[in-house]
């Protein structure tokens, strides 16, 4: 479904990603952890059209999509749950989802798929008419999901989902993306919390500085012993 070929990211002099390489099937769950620093939220703006390339290329179904913007990239049917949620606190959470639903791919089913975020996340039914800022941070994190699934998409990339959330939280939202894939969605799962990150996936990447370090099956790469003693300090 998802191919990064050979890329490399340049912010100025600094090489943010240095000849990464990797593939998504479809349906599958493909996590990338990595420290702090690592290229992970700038490989995923990458592939989603907010960071240009300084080589290499990221190809979507057989087509190379390198060169187009963020919202040509929406259009063909990927969407991006962003660190920090970046929801619009002034607006309500009714009007944050369909702000979701702007493109061409996603109006014929706009009421679908508004009724299947409130049916994923009902307190966002409760809170449709509420102000998005005023939501708690799990909310947020959920309405920034919605707002994701609005787009229609078949890939869904999420950067450090998990960030700012309490445990509870956090389980609940690896159970959302959990039970997303097991709707027929296809997804990226980008986090540092990599004990829950590769118990989830199918396959996983470990990026360090910007480099693929290790690549294989999740819970196979969560017992190297690389990866306990780099990232579980074991």
């Amino acid at each position: 479904m998802l191919a990064v070929e050979n890329l490399k990211v340049r912010y100025g002099e600094a090489e943010a990603l240095a000849d990464v390489s990797l593939h998504i099937l479809p349906g599958e769950i493909v996590s990338v952890v990595g420290a702090n620093g690592a290229g992970k939220t700038t490989l995923i703006r990458t592939i989603a059209g907010m960071v240009k390339a300084a080589q290499g290329r990221v190809v979507f179904d057989g087509q190379d999509i390198t060169g187009l913007d963020s919202t040509g990239v929406c259009e063909l049917g990927i969407a991006q749950v962003p660190e920090g949620r970046q929801i619009f606190p002034s607006l309500s959470v009714v009007e944050n989802l369909r702000l979701g639903a702007t493109l061409r791919r996603a109006q014929a089913d706009r009421k679908q798929n508004l009724s299947r975020v409130y049916e994923t996340f009902p307190r966002l039914a409760e809170r449709q008419k509420q102000l998005a800022g005023t939501l708690s941070g799990g909310e947020q994190q959920m309405l920034a999901i919605g707002r994701a699934l609005m787009a229609n998409p078949r890939l869904v990339m999420f950067d450090e989902p998990s960030l700012g959330l309490s445990p509870i939280l956090t389980e609940e939202m690896f159970g959302v993306v959990s039970s997303l894939h097991d709707s027929g969605f296809s997804v990226v799962l980008v986090e540092q919390n990599v004990v829950e990150s590769l118990e989830l996936c199918d396959r996983a990447y470990v990026l360090e500085t910007g480099n693929i370090a290790l690549e294989g099956d999740g819970k196979a790469l969560l017992g190297d012993d690389r990866v306990r003693q780099a990232y579980l300090g074991l």
